[in-house]
C-alpha cells in the first residue's frame, strides 16, 4: 500500500493532526494528534507545518462556458438583462472548442487554487442548443484526474405556455446527452410557479438533483425558494434540491424569512448564496441606498438550512471581474455578509461539498482525500492573506504542474 503521510498540519479547530492517506482507494485512514504518526517504507511524508488543511475548496455554482467572456460581450446596463441580453447577442459566435478552451482554462485556475469540485450550469437555449452542455461534459471527461465537475443544464425560459414544449423537448435531449443536473430560472418565467413544477418534474422523472436559479431580484412578490418548499414538501421526492441566488428573500423582512426558512429545512433543500456576482447585478436602479443582494445566511442557518457559497460567474458580462478562487468568495461573506471567517471558510469547503456530493467530504477517516492547505493559522489568516502557495490533493494524488499538461488553454 502505498500512503501520503502529512505532518503537523492545523485544523479549522486550532488542532495540529498527522493525516494518513490511502493513495490506492484515495480516502483518509489516519487522522491523528500530530507527531503520531509513524512513517513506513511505502509512505512519502509531506510536513504541513505552517499550513491550514481542509477538505477540499468546492465551487458548487459556476457557469464555466461562460468564463472569460467579458471582452467580447457588452453589458452597458450591468444587470441581469443586459448581460443576457449582451450574450444572446453573439451566442452564435460561440463555439464548441471555444467553450473547452475557455473552460478547460477556468478549471485549471480553480483547481490550482484548490477547488477539487465544481458544479457548472451550461446553457441550453433553443438558438445554441446542446453546444454549452456538450462542451463542459468534454471539459469534465479531460480534467477529470484533477478535479470533479458536475454539469447542470440551464435550461431556457420560458418553459410554460405555448413555447414550453420545445424547451421540454431540448431538456430531454440534454439529459439524453449526459447532463448530471437539471436546472432553470422559474424567476424569468412568465409562470414561475409551474415552471418550478415542470422543473421538478423533470428532475424527478430522471432521478437528477435539480438545482434551480431562484429568485434572482429585489422584488419582495418573488417566492421561488417558498414555491418550491411547498412543492417538495407536499411531493416528497427523493432528489437533491438546491436553490441558489434567493436574493429576493433579502428584502422580506425576518419573521417572513423565518417562516420560509422553516419550510426549506424541512424540505431539506439547500440554497446556495452568490455574493460576487449578486453584488455586481442586483440594485442598479437604485442610485443612493443600494441593496446587497445577499439572502439571509443567518436566518437560513438558524432554521438548519444548509447554506454553501460560490462564485457563479467570472470576467463575463454577469461579473466582469473574479479570480476563480474561494478565498475571494469567503472574504465577501465576511465583509458583505458578515459572516464569521469560521462560516465562510466551511461556506465553501463542507457546506459546498454537501451540496454537489450529499457529504461534507470533511477531514475524517475514510473520507475522499480531497484536500487543500493554505499557508495560514486559522480560518481568518488565510481568508484575508489569500496566498497562492496552496498544496492540494484530489483522490490522494498530490498535485503538480505535469496534472494540468496537455490540456488546452486560454489567455
Amino acid at each position: 500500500m502505498t500512503e501520503l503521510h502529512l505532518q503537523s498540519a492545523r485544523t479549522l479547530s486550532g488542532d495540529l493532526v498527522d493525516v494518513g492517506i490511502d493513495q490506492v482507494t484515495g480516502r483518509i485512514i489516519r487522522v491523528t494528534q500530530s507527531g503520531t504518526l509513524q512513517p513506513s517504507p511505502t509512505s512519502h511524508t509531506l510536513d504541513l507545518t505552517g499550513y491550514l488543511l481542509t477538505s477540499g475548496f468546492i465551487e458548487p455554482h459556476a457557469h464555466l462556458d461562460k468564463a472569460f467572456l467579458a471582452d467580447r460581450v457588452d453589458n452597458p446596463e450591468g444587470d441581469l438583462m443586459g448581460a443576457i441580453i449582451g450574450l444572446d447577442a453573439i451566442r452564435s459566435t460561440i463555439t464548441f472548442d471555444d467553450i473547452v478552451t475557455r473552460a478547460t482554462q477556468a478549471a485549471i485556475l480553480l483547481s490550482q487554487n484548490g477547488v477539487t469540485g465544481i458544479r457548472s450550469h451550461a446553457d441550453v437555449t433553443l438558438e445554441g442548443g446542446l453546444t454549452p452542455l456538450l462542451a463542459l461534459l468534454e471539459t469534465k471527461r479531460r480534467c477529470a484526474h484533477f478535479i470533479d465537475i458536475q454539469v447542470a443544464m440551464l435550461l431556457e425560459w420560458p418553459l410554460t405556455g405555448t413555447q414550453g414544449a420545445q424547451r421540454h423537448a431540448l431538456a430531454l435531449d440534454a439529459i439524453a446527452a449526459g447532463a448530471d443536473i437539471v436546472g432553470g430560472c422559474p424567476h424569468l418565467d412568465d409562470n414561475p410557479t409551474q415552471a418550478i413544477d415542470i422543473l421538478l418534474q423533470l428532475a424527478h422523472d430522471h432521478n437528477l438533483p435539480l438545482d434551480l436559479h431562484a429568485d434572482e431580484n429585489l422584488r419582495p412578490t418573488s417566492h421561488d425558494l417558498e414555491t418550491l418548499a411547498d412543492v417538495a414538501l407536499r411531493t416528497s421526492p427523493t432528489i437533491a434540491l438546491n436553490a441558489s441566488h434567493c436574493v429576493a428573500l433579502s428584502v422580506r423582512d425576518d419573521r417572513d424569512i423565518e417562516r420560509i426558512a422553516e419550510k426549506v429545512a424541512q424540505a431539506s433543500i439547500s440554497v446556495t448564496v452568490l455574493p460576487q456576482t449578486n453584488l455586481f447585478l442586483q440594485s442598479r436602479d437604485s442610485s443612493a441606498r443600494k441593496q446587497r443582494a445577499i439572502a439571509p445566511i443567518d436566518l437560513l442557518r438558524k432554521s438548519h438550512v444548509n447554506v454553501a457559497s460560490g462564485a457563479d460567474n467570472v470576467q463575463d458580462p454577469f461579473n466582469p471581474v473574479g479570480r476563480l478562487d474561494p478565498l475571494e468568495t469567503a472574504s465577501l461573506l465576511v465583509m458583505a455578509a458578515h459572516q464569521s471567517t469560521q462560516n465562510a471558510y466551511e461556506m465553501v469547503t463542507t457546506s459546498a461539498a454537501s451540496v454537489i456530493y450529499g457529504d461534507d467530504r470533511g477531514l475524517v477517516v475514510d473520507k475522499v482525500a480531497d484536500l487543500v492547505a493554505v499557508p495560514a493559522h486559522n480560518a481568518r489568516h488565510a481568508i484575508a492573506m489569500g496566498s497562492s502557495q496552496r498544496i492540494v490533493i484530489k483522490n490522494g494524488q498530490l498535485l503538480t504542474p505535469d496534472s494540468y499538461k496537455d490540456l488546452p488553454t486560454y489567455n
